[in-house]
């Protein structure tokens, strides 16, 4: 309240109704400023909450039912720990554990900076659309995790024992994607990035590209289809691994396999093939050399070179079949 004595100047005067004016203005702007980040109830029960800039350790801890438009979770560790029932639209995460230990998570057009790290562990039921992740380690022990539409530029230790990943029109790169994970479906993935999958049971993958060194190392249960891989040792001592209408370029490729299928395949440039895996090969074009199946068929129009060393494995227990070998027999 400003009070005004008769000694006052008619100028003093004219500056406090001023100023009262002023600060009534400023009063109204920042109810109306705050008014457009608080909470707002929709008609299914979400909370929206609209352009917040949130910083702070655990700024929204147990979170049920919200939903956050624009808004940005700055510096601050775990911003959303232990929601539920959580939409994001259009933010973005800049610091550590954004999302953990959450339940029924949707995020579309959505940003993890650099430093949005670690950012979602121990959660179930995550979707993720049209988002970028810059930060390397996410995603860490999800149970049904659906990406569409995501990059991954920095994808170094993301997507580590996690079950129920659906991957579509995913883009990543970095090393160790995937490691143990369980039941995995991918479709259009672009990987640059070694050791992929290692320890990965369960997998299919269709309309893929990876360049990837030491590709699906330890798995068991692998189907890719439709597909090109260009990478050494690819799928070491793994089980159960069928390649469909593939393009494979892979120096010592698919040896130590247990039951390793090849369906309309090329083989690239792939040197010391096979080597200890038990195989049912049907290659179009050259395989360039095979070393020391353990058993099984192997097809192909040519192979350019074939060691069955008997101090090494049983060479009766392969069959080899190539167009060379097949007139031969008409021969005969």
């Amino acid at each position: 309240m400003f009070v005004w004595k008769e000694h006052d100047s008619p100028f003093d005067f004219k500056y406090l109704k001023f100023l009262f004016y002023a600060t009534e203005h400023m009063k109204e702007h920042m109810l109306n400023s705050i008014q457009d980040t608080t909470d707002t109830t929709d008609t299914d029960g979400m909370t929206e909450i609209r352009q917040a800039f949130l910083t702070g350790e655990r700024a929204e801890f147990f979170a049920r039912k919200r939903r956050y438009v624009d808004t940005v979770f700055a510096d601050g560790e775990s911003p959303l720990k232990h929601a539920c029932d959580i939409e994001l639209v259009e933010s973005s995460f800049k610091w550590k554990y954004p999302l953990w230990y959450c339940r029924n998570v949707v995020a579309r057009d959505c940003t993890w900076f650099e430093m949005g790290r670690a950012g979602v562990w121990y959660t179930d039921h995550i979707v993720v659309e049209d988002s970028t992740i810059e930060a390397p380690k996410n995603f860490r022990r999800c149970h049904d995790v659906v990406l569409r539409n995501v990059d991954f530029p920095n994808a170094e230790e993301t997507l580590w024992s996690c079950s129920g990943v659906r991957l579509e029109n995913v883009s990543a790169h970095g090393d160790y994607l995937a490691m143990n994970c369980a039941d995995v479906k991918a479709d259009n993935l672009r990987l640059v990035g070694n050791y992929p999958f290692d320890g990965a049971h369960d997998v299919e993958i269709s309309h893929s590209r990876l360049i990837s060194k030491d590709c699906f190392w330890n798995c068991e249960n692998v189907t890719v289809r439709d597909s090109f891989i260009s990478g050494e040792y690819l799928a070491w001592n793994s089980r159960n691994v069928t390649f469909e209408n593939c393009t494979i370029e892979s120096l010592q490729g698919l040896c130590y396999v247990d039951n390793l299928v090849l369906r309309d395949c090329r083989l690239v440039n792939t040197t010391l093939a096979f080597e200890y895996s038990t195989v049912d090969a049907d290659v179009r074009g050259t395989i360039d050399s095979v070393l020391n199946p353990s058993a099984g068929m192997i097809r192909a129009d040519a192979i350019g070179e074939l060691t069955l060393d008997p101090e090494r494995v049983d060479p009766s227990a392969t069959t080899i079949v190539t167009a060379a070998t097949a007139w031969n027999a008409s021969q005969q």
